[in-house]
Formats: structure tokens, C-alpha cells, sequence
């Protein structure tokens, strides 16, 4: 059939499934918005204010969904202001695609100043993508998507890049779409790799297992928590592995509660985490103790870190695979007193953490179980690492390692408009929520029904402590001038509201979330205390026992 390429682009991308795309259009994107546009209810285009949102609304989709998330951008500064959308889903293990417009294809690596010219592009998405493709003529085009599709569903999920320049859209050619096929290629463990490290875990009296990103991002939970209870061994989840296990699982711990249990392990499973903390380092263990990692990413398999057994292998698979092996393992007795203490140990240190925890618990007892929260880099949001239950798998989202502040508020829109029946609610900060707060427009021109939560300081609050405590009291940069948050919402046609305690946080919480519309609470606040002591193990107060 003869199309335009961008004709292509848009029919190849209904084949696979896309039904929603986040962007921002431009003159290189022309003959591909036409393209969406002739593609009738194929796919629904939501323009953003700015790429950033674009980048970061395609990876809230694809994290709460576990779906490829889409965004389409313009060359230069259109994909470098998508890029730290890009490096966060990197960093998270999310399926996203970045369609990014080019420069003429007779112009490409020549230097002669084109609109939106940037020194090698393709390079540059390379930095935040697992692969890149480009297309070079029409007929080119759906295989490329299909290629890209193939890429984003096998292995480790990560974003893939795919550009084509203004006249590859524009071009008319025979142009044949291609069918999808079962693009599922997940890392099979070895076989043998298995045996060895079921060998380890047979062999243990006191296993932990520790899960990361991977798990959740493997549809993993399942087969994890049939391993736990067959091992009777403690599900130590990081950050980024929250709601691998329910919460209210009795083997399920935070990363604080691993801070108990590993020193006593004689034989700890790592799945789908990098292991290191904060300094680059493995994750302490005793010396004694057998380390097994299975990780679909084998660069995640060796140094800084020491293991017995190395898996490379999908979570999924590797640990049905050591279930299996195990099945006839004798029951062994059950460690629920034990860990009833380190929980009501974790709890102690958490309460100290005032006023965080009761707004913490507000936000918990107003969010149905299945509802999502967007996590962000505030005070609030810190203590929730430890102190938000989470009860289910991409029911709680993060930056990962990226640690990218601002990034919450637009990731929060795509897993609301990703999820329109569901719960979501962002919370942030007033420094953070700067970053994208003109997305408001987005939600009020949308509908997307996603409520936002902005604790004000009047600062940058977790920088300006620092300074305090470290510099002798010296200040700079950190104050911030904001405006009546509730008045901008309303400016945006957003519904506003304003909230003073945990009690009455609670309240417009779950009011705002019966309606369907987009709204903002504000949340005026004071200085907090610090809870990285809590969160990473390096920076741990000595115990004074009681």
C-alpha cells in the first residue's frame, strides 16, 4: 500500500498495540502527527508542555502497566529535554520508546547548522537507551518499530530510540506493515547455574532473599513469594522492589528490616538487584555467608560484588526454576516471631521520624490498596521508602537509582492515564514539583483524573538541612519564591485545595480521589528531620539500647 512514512509510523505502531502516545509535536514531526491524526481512534495523541513530561508520562505508563510507554519528540532540544525522562526509565527497567524526529537525511553528520542540529544524535540516545534504530526510507519504517518492539519486550526491559528524519515521514512508498509477533525472549537461565545455586539454598539454615527493581519489572512476584515460603526465608525488598511481596506477607521486610536479618543469614538470593548501596558497594553480608544473584543483566552479576553462584537469567524463570528444584525441600519451622520483632523494631526508629510518618499514614489510609503512589524526592517521600505499605506489584513508583527530582508529578499523569479506573496519587515537593508544574495544563486538557500532593517548605529542603549541618549554617540557593499553589491550580482550571494536618490531609485526600478530575492539595510545612539514617545503611546511627 502506498503511505507516507508517517503514515507508516502510525499504522506500524497500532500493530503493536500502542494506544496512547505522549509528545510534543514540531516541523520535523509533521507528516507523523498527520500520520497519528489518520489513524483515526487508532491512537490518542496527548500533547505535553514540555518533552520532559512526554519522556516521563510514557515511563508512568509503561511501569504501571508493564505495557511500552510511548513518547514522540522533536531532534536537538526536543530529545535533550526527554532525556532525563529517558535516563530514569533506564535506571527503572522500564519498557519505553522514544520516537525522535531528525535532521534532513542529506544533512545527517554533515555540521551545517540545521534547525535543531545536535552533534550525533544517534549517539546521544545511546546514552539512555538499550538500542537505537533509524529508518532511512518509508518501507523502512515499520521494521524498524517492529525491531524496536522486539527489543523492548525481551531481556531486561529498558528504553529503546528510534529516529527518522523529516523526509523519510514525508516520502511516499510501497509500504508493507508488519505483524507482530511473540516478541516474549526472556534470558533463560542456565540449567545447570540453577542446580548450583539450589545447592546453596538447600543447604542454608537461615536464607534471606533480597529483591530489587528487576522483580516487580519481571512479573516476578508470583514465583518469589512461592520460593519464600518453601525457604522460610525473609523477602528483604529494596526501594525499587517494593510490592514484590504484599507488605502484610509475614516474610515481607523494607531494606531497614534487612539491616536485622542479614547479619544472621548464612545464604542470601539477590534477584533482579544491583546489590550496592549508596557508595557503589555490595549490600553488607556476612563474610560466611553464600551470596547466589540472579539478575536478567549480566553486567549486574559481577564486580564490586562476591557470589557463589552468578544466574543470568529472567526473575521469572530463574526463580520458578529454583522452586522447582526445591519442591521437595522438608517444611521447615517458621521464623514469624522473629520477624514480628525486626518489624516492630523497624517501627520504633520510624516513629521517631515526626512529622513525616503521621503524613505518611494519612496518605496510606486515604489510598485504596490497589491505588499507585508516585513517589518523589522530599521529606515526605523519603520516610515513605520504610513507612508506605505497599501491597502490590507497580503500586509504588520511583526514580531508581537516577534519583531524578521532579520527575514525579508527569510520571504520575502517565500511570493515571495509563490506568484511568485506578487511584493515583503523586506526592512532591515544592522544589520538585517546579520542574513540570505547567503540566497542570496537561491533566485539565486531558482529563487525567491524578491527584497531587505538594509539601511546601518554601525551599529546597533536603539540600538547605545540608548546608545547615555541614557549613557552618550557611544558606545559598535554597530558598525558594512559590506561588499560591492552590491559586495556580485554579488558574489551570484545576481543581485546588489546601490541607494543614495529617487529619485534614486524610480528609481532601479522599475526597478528591472519589471525583474524576485532576486536583492539587497543598500542603504547607516546616523543617523536618532527616531519615537517611534509616535509609542507607552507611549513614546508620549507632543502636543505644534501651
Amino acid at each position: 500500500m502506498e503511505m507516507t512514512g508517517g503514515q507508516a509510523l502510525a499504522g506500524q505502531l497500532v500493530r503493536e498495540g500502542v494506544d496512547q502516545i505522549f509528545g510534543v509535536p514540531g516541523v520535523q514531526l509533521d507528516h507523523a502527527v498527520d500520520g497519528l491524526a489518520s489513524a483515526g481512534a487508532g491512537i490518542r495523541f496527548r500533547n505535553t508542555r514540555h518533552e520532559q513530561a512526554a519522556s516521563y508520562m510514557a515511563d508512568g505508563y509503561a511501569r504501571s502497566t508493564g505495557d511500552v510507554g510511548v513518547c514522540l519528540v522533536v531532534p536537538g532540544p526536543g530529545l535533550l529535554n526527554a532525556m532525563a525522562g529517558l535516563a530514569t526509565a533506564y535506571s527503572c527497567s522500564s519498557p519505553v520508546l522514544c520516537v525522535s524526529g531528525q535532521i534532513p537525511s542529506a544533512a545527517i553528520g554533515k555540521g551545517l547548522g540545521m534547525l535543531h542540529e545536535v552533534n550525533d544524535q544517534t549517539r546521544t540516545l545511546g546514552t539512555v537507551t538499550k538500542w537505537t534504530g533509524m529508518a532511512r526510507t518509508p518501507a523502512e519504517v515499520p521494521q524498524v518499530i517492529r525491531e524496536a518492539f522486539r527489543r523492548l519486550r525481551s531481556g531486561r526491559p529498558q528504553p529503546v530510540g528510534v529516529e527518522i528524519p523529516p523526509d523519510v515521514l514525508q516520502a511516499s512508498a510501497d509500504v508493507s506493515l508488519v505483524e507482530p509477533g511473540d516478541d516474549r525472549d526472556p534470558v533463560v537461565p542456565d540449567a545447570d547455574a540453577i542446580e548450583r545455586a539450589a545447592a546453596v539454598l538447600r543447604g542454608a539454615s537461615r536464607p534471606v532473599i533480597y529483591v530489587g527493581g528487576g522483580v516487580p519489572a519481571g512479573d516476578a512476584g508470583e514465583p518469589l513469594r512461592r520460593l519464600a515460603e518453601l525457604l522460610e526465608a525473609p523477602v528483604v525488598m529494596s526501594e525499587h522492589g517494593r510490592g514484590s511481596l504484599s507488605d502484610r506477607h509475614r516474610l515481607a521486610l523494607t531494606q531497614l528490616g534487612g539491616r536485622e536479618v542479614l547479619p544472621g543469614a548464612d545464604a542470601v538470593l539477590v534477584v533482579g538487584s544491583r546489590f550496592l548501596n549508596g557508595q557503589g558497594r555490595q549490600v553488607a553480608v556476612p563474610a560466611s555467608a553464600k551470596v547466589v544473584l540472579l539478575n536478567a543483566d549480566a553486567h549486574d552479576l559481577g564486580a564490586p560484588r562476591t557470589a557463589e553462584v552468578a544466574v543470568h537469567g529472567d526473575a521469572a524463570l530463574g526463580l520458578d526454576a529454583l522452586a522447582e528444584s526445591l519442591s521437595g525441600l522438608p517444611a521447615r519451622p517458621r521464623r514469624d516471631a522473629e520477624l514480628d520483632e525486626v518489624r516492630a523494631l523497624c517501627a520504633k526508629q520510624i516513629a521517631e521520624i515526626e512529622p513525616q510518618l503521621s503524613w505518611v499514614r494519612a496518605l496510606r489510609g486515604a489510598i485504596p490498596d490497589d491505588g499507585i503512589l508516585v513517589n518523589e524526592l522530599t521529606q515526605v517521600g523519603y520516610l515513605s521508602q520504610l513507612a508506605y505499605p505497599v501491597y502490590g506489584p507497580r503500586t509504588y513508583l520511583t526514580p531508581g537509582y537516577q534519583g531524578t527530582l521532579g520527575y514525579g508529578f508527569a510520571t504520575a499523569l502517565g500511570a493515571k492515564a495509563a490506568n484511568p479506573g485506578k487511584a493515583v496519587v503523586s506526592i512532591t515537593g515544592d522544589g520538585g514539583f517546579g520542574w513540570n508544574l505547567q503540566e497542570l495544563s496537561t491533566a485539565r486538557a486531558h482529563g487525567i483524573g491524578l491527584v497531587t500532593v505538594v509539601f511546601d517548605d518554601g525551599a529546597f529542603g533536603n539540600v538547605r538541612r545540608t548546608q545547615k549541618t555541614r557549613f557552618e549554617g550557611r544558606v545559598l540557593g535554597t530558598t525558594l519564591a512559590n506561588p499560591d499553589f492552590v491559586a495556580l491550580a485554579s488558574a489551570f482550571g484545576v481543581r485546588g485545595e489546601r490541607a494543614t494536618t495529617p487529619d485534614e490531609l486524610g480528609g481532601v485526600l479522599a475526597d478528591a480521589l472519589s471525583g474524576d478530575e485532576p486536583a492539587l492539595i497543598h500542603v504547607p510545612v516546616g523543617e523536618m528531620p532527616s531519615a537517611w539514617h534509616l535509609i542507607h545503611d552507611f549513614l546508620a546511627r549507632p543502636r543505644v539500647e534501651s
